[in-house]
């Protein structure tokens, strides 16, 4: 057998990112300062928002995003409160939200679409429904013009994470914008790299400025004179250096991070163009396939890779199709964490299941993906075609 060599992800450094590292280096300050403010700026900027605060991961942008709202002054969220979550995601999608004491309420996602089932969703809600995390898998977009919909029927605040999916767009607006606030992941494997590191998007004054509290130690001096949290600061800024007002964390970036992200940042559209070309050649050659279910794209994906579903009368088991591709050089993995309602962890978290998971539950035992890259892989692509129909 031929080596396919296929990873899931490889670096999108060059000389550019060095550069970046070595000017914060002959600078000798290396915590947050004006280099993430640079590229907090350039951020908002790209995505269309008013504000972006960078922070130390995608898991921690989720967590402050789900703080900031216990502590703005209307309508804040309260312990006891449900919110709807699809049952397939990364497991920080959901610990924050049990972590401030919500009721989590698992709903079916879309076998195709790998995000909503938009009818289950739809009968999921309750009076107690307060929130809406919406999660754009592996790249690609909900539908937000039926969620922003059900959310307004409902009055329900709707977030979303769009930690894989950083450059898809739904009806001409980039996703994580379509929330009060969404977040995003840097990391690695990622749409663009700043080694660790996550973003959060909000066009809310307020929840910007609880978030600028909350992302170190809940402390007043990076919040500016004016602001929603404390009204107006002293100008004594020894009084305030240590002046403590909402329970927050230190997830600061580096300002190293902060350097390399405005240089990934300035490729992420040749970077998502690269993606979307080789997910031509993938739909291509996988639509129809008689014994795989390919992501059904929603508005425009960055695919952040490609599932592999096995249908009910595919010739293979998983096990089958995970070796072989091993044996080729193809990295795969499951579809994010599968079915996530099934793990041992939610024995300590509030939550309850709405109707089967089918879907959800299908693709955990029938599912798995492999990488996409922001460089032409043709070949690879049609030499997987060969390996999966020979």
């Amino acid at each position: 057998m031929n080596k396919i060599n296929l990873p899931l992800a490889t670096t999108s450094w060059d000389e550019k990112e060095i550069e970046a590292i070595q000017k914060v280096v002959q600078s000798g300050f290396y915590t947050m300062g004006t280099e993430v403010a640079r590229y907090e700026a350039d951020f908002a900027k790209y995505f269309g928002s008013k504000y972006s605060l960078m922070c130390s991961s995608g898991s921690t942008a989720n967590l402050l995003m789900v703080a900031a709202l216990f502590f703005r002054k209307e309508n804040p969220l309260r312990r006891g409160d449900e919110v709807l979550v699809p049952a397939v995601s990364w497991s920080t999608t959901y610990y924050p939200l049990a972590q401030y004491g919500l009721k989590l309420k698992f709903v079916d996602i879309d076998l195709e679409t790998l995000n909503y089932d938009l009818k289950a969703l739809e009968s999921a809600f309750s009076p107690k429904t307060k929130l809406v995390m919406a999660v754009n898998l592996l790249g690609n977009p909900n539908d937000f013009e039926q969620l922003q919909s059900l959310c307004q029927r409902h009055g329900a605040i709707l977030i979303e994470d769009n930690c894989e999916s950083m450059g898809a767009r739904f009806l001409d607006r980039e996703c994580g914008t379509f929330g009060v606030m969404g977040t995003f992941s840097s990391f690695f494997s990622h749409h663009i790299s700043t080694m660790e590191g996550g973003s959060i998007l909000t066009d809310d004054e307020e929840l910007y400025h609880i978030l600028l509290c909350l992302r170190a130690h809940g402390w007043t001096r990076n919040l500016p004179k004016f602001n929603k949290v404390t009204g107006e600061k002293s100008d004594d800024a020894f009084e305030e250096s240590f002046k403590f007002v909402l329970p927050g964390y230190n997830v600061r970036p580096l300002e190293m991070e902060g350097a390399i992200g405005q240089e990934q940042l300035k490729k992420l559209p040749h970077f998502v163009n690269e993606r979307r070309r080789n997910a031509e050649v993938f739909v291509r050659e996988f639509a129809g396939h008689p014994d795989l279910i390919i992501q059904k794209e929603m508005g425009q994906s960055s695919w952040f890779g490609f599932s592999l579903v096995l249908r009910p009368n595919a010739r293979w088991l998983r096990k089958d199709l995970v070796r072989l591709l091993s044996s080729a050089g193809v990295d795969c993995r499951p579809i994010v964490a599968g079915n996530f309602a099934k793990n041992d962890v939610l024995k300590w978290m509030e939550h309850e299941i709405h109707g089967e998971l089918k879907n959800a539950e299908w693709i955990d035992q029938h599912g798995l993906f492999i990488g996409n890259h922001h460089h032409p892989i043709d070949d690879k692509i049609r030499s997987l075609k060969k390996l999966l129909t020979d």
